[in-house]
């Protein structure tokens, strides 16, 4: 079920519409005063006058100059010795969010397109930038709430029928569904050696549910982000990140979940649960929030879906075991 991403393709293609190409290009030898001469005399024709493209006598793309900087130069300065030479660029078939991240990450209004040799192809236009963060923004919230495959999903959304909106959103509600029967299959396995908490034990599934979930969402978020942007990513040196961030945290809930149940409950026990249940809790929800997004990224799968009913049903059946595991481990351990 893995979402179906846009591309931006070569200009022979369909999708050739995704690019301007009517564009200020330039020569490396020619002068601002020509340059200034040349978008005079052209500037009805052309699509956007940001910046102005170099191409060398091959058509590959050698340089870049802004119009503020081109307004700042002396007439006779030659466009080679003032062009920017260390361009960010993107292939014809890169994917349309990474190529729009990739120009806000690099304080870009444009973004040129080149072929694998060089050749300049176009430009990806501010316009463009913010209509595919939009479209790609709301196309990640449908994914993260387990609704997939919606085409234009700015303009279908509202609009479709009744079928269409069961067909996207039923299937992966069956998988909340199928991790609830698990849960509760978990419950019943560790009633009858916890019979005598199980009340109390009960009032606290919430909670460790919620902070399992509420971790596991932001670390899980962030990280989807930041592969959405990087692709070259250092995974090791994040997750050892993250690992640390997440027992700073479970030390935090740990401390104060058990001291406010013990003055409450005056139960050692039961403190004593709580305090180990939400320091494993935590570190397990923030790496399962990592681990299992990179899986779907390194088989070729948008690790979005990754954010949806499937991960909260894993980490719940992860935490929920865990729970009453150190439950049971605690509590016969002081009854013998």
């Amino acid at each position: 079920m893995a979402k179906k991403k846009q591309y931006l393709k070569s200009p022979l293609s369909s999708s050739e519409k995704a690019m301007l190409k009517k564009i200020p290009i330039s020569k490396p030898s020619a002068t601002i005063h020509e340059i200034e001469k040349y978008l005079l005399k052209n500037t009805r024709e052309l699509e956007t006058i940001n910046y102005i493209y170099v191409k060398n006598a091959n058509g590959k793309l050698v340089g870049v100059l802004s119009i503020k900087e081109l307004f700042r130069t002396p007439k006779d300065t030659r466009v080679s010795e003032i062009m920017v030479k260390d361009l960010i660029t993107i292939r014809a078939k890169t994917d349309q969010e990474r190529a729009a991240r990739l120009a806000i990450k690099n304080n870009l209004k444009e973004i040129p397109v080149v072929d694998k040799n060089g050749k300049f192809l176009g430009i990806i236009s501010n316009d463009t930038i913010m209509r595919i963060l939009q479209e790609e923004h709301v196309e990640d919230m449908l994914i993260s709430a387990g609704i997939h495959k919606f085409k234009e999903p700015l303009k279908n959304i509202a609009g479709a029928p009744v079928s269409v909106h069961y067909k996207k959103r039923f299937p992966w509600l069956l998988v909340g569904l199928t991790g609830g029967f698990i849960i509760a299959s978990i419950i019943s396995f560790f009633e009858g050696s916890l019979k005598a908490y199980a009340i109390l034990l009960a009032s606290f599934m919430p909670v460790i549910a919620y902070i399992g979930d509420a971790v596991g969402n932001q670390a899980q978020m962030i990280f989807i982000r930041s592969i959405a942007i990087e692709h070259k990513l250092n995974i090791a040196k994040y997750l050892w990140r993250e690992i640390k961030v997440a027992f700073l945290i479970s030390i935090s809930i740990s401390a104060l979940s058990s001291s406010i149940s013990y003055l409450i409950w005056r139960n050692a026990l039961i403190s004593s649960v709580l305090a180990l249940s939400f320091l494993l809790t935590i570190l397990i929800s923030i790496s399962v929030a990592i681990i299992l997004p990179w899986s779907f990224f390194k088989i070729k799968i948008d690790p979005a879906i990754a954010s949806g009913p499937f991960a909260t049903m894993i980490r719940d059946i992860l935490n929920i075991t865990i729970y009453f595991s150190i439950a049971k481990i605690i509590i016969a351990s002081a009854i013998f």
